[in-house]
């Protein structure tokens, strides 16, 4: 019902042209951003977007959890594994699938113009983007979680998925404002899953200093 309303207000906008100015906009910082390259970095966010490429630093991420929290990891676990699932459905099935807005490198206005790396496009819609979505829900919640513990981990994080999530327009695949949606969707689930901890920690008396 409320997915339902939403996207009626979603289209009423559109029509009176709101849409239309923002995707403008939209579309010519993703040609400014993404006409910025080279074959160095080329190699560089190729790396970066590859999730496979961060299991290095998720495997430090747990053992710095397990260092702070001892045996008491067990209770993150599950709050992270359903972290990234809703993320990542969410993302898809809520936005991608709902408002079904073409990749930039599908787009067939300005295909031509678009820089990609060896000719990967990713799958036909764009919005939002789920490498943000899972970084930035990762980076708030983990970032919330160590607070106490390491302060500096937070901006850290957020600066990590923010890197991550630029490499999507360097990519070709995303444009910038797929990456600010799936970031605030992102950083929400994260926010909300932290909320859900604490709750969780204080109403089972865990001892979890969070």
């Amino acid at each position: 019902m409320y997915l339902q309303q939403f996207v009626t207000f979603v289209c009423t906008l559109n029509r009176i042209n709101i849409f239309s100015s923002l995707n403008h906009i939209d579309t010519e910082l993703f040609l400014f951003l993404n006409g910025i390259h080279s074959p160095f970095f080329d190699v560089v966010f190729e790396w970066i977007s590859d999730r496979y490429s961060w299991i290095p630093f998720y495997l430090i991420l747990a053992v710095l959890l397990g260092f702070k929290f001892k045996w008491k990891l067990w209770v993150l676990v599950p709050f992270i594994t359903l972290l990234i699932i809703a993320s990542d459905q969410f993302s898809v099935h809520f936005f991608k699938d709902v408002f079904l807005r073409l990749r930039p490198c599908h787009n067939p206005e300005i295909a031509d113009l678009v820089h990609i790396v060896n000719n990967h496009c990713g799958g036909k819609y764009g919005f939002v983007s789920s490498h943000a979505a899972n970084t930035f829900a990762l980076a708030v919640f983990v970032g919330l979680v160590l607070k106490k513990h390491l302060k500096w981990m937070f901006p850290f994080l957020l600066v990590w998925a923010a890197v991550v999530s630029y490499s999507r327009i360097y990519l070709g695949v995303h444009y910038p404002g797929d990456i600010l949606g799936g970031a605030a969707l992102g950083a929400l689930i994260g926010f909300v899953m932290w909320k859900i901890l604490c709750f969780t920690n204080t109403f089972f008396k865990l001892k979890l200093m969070l």
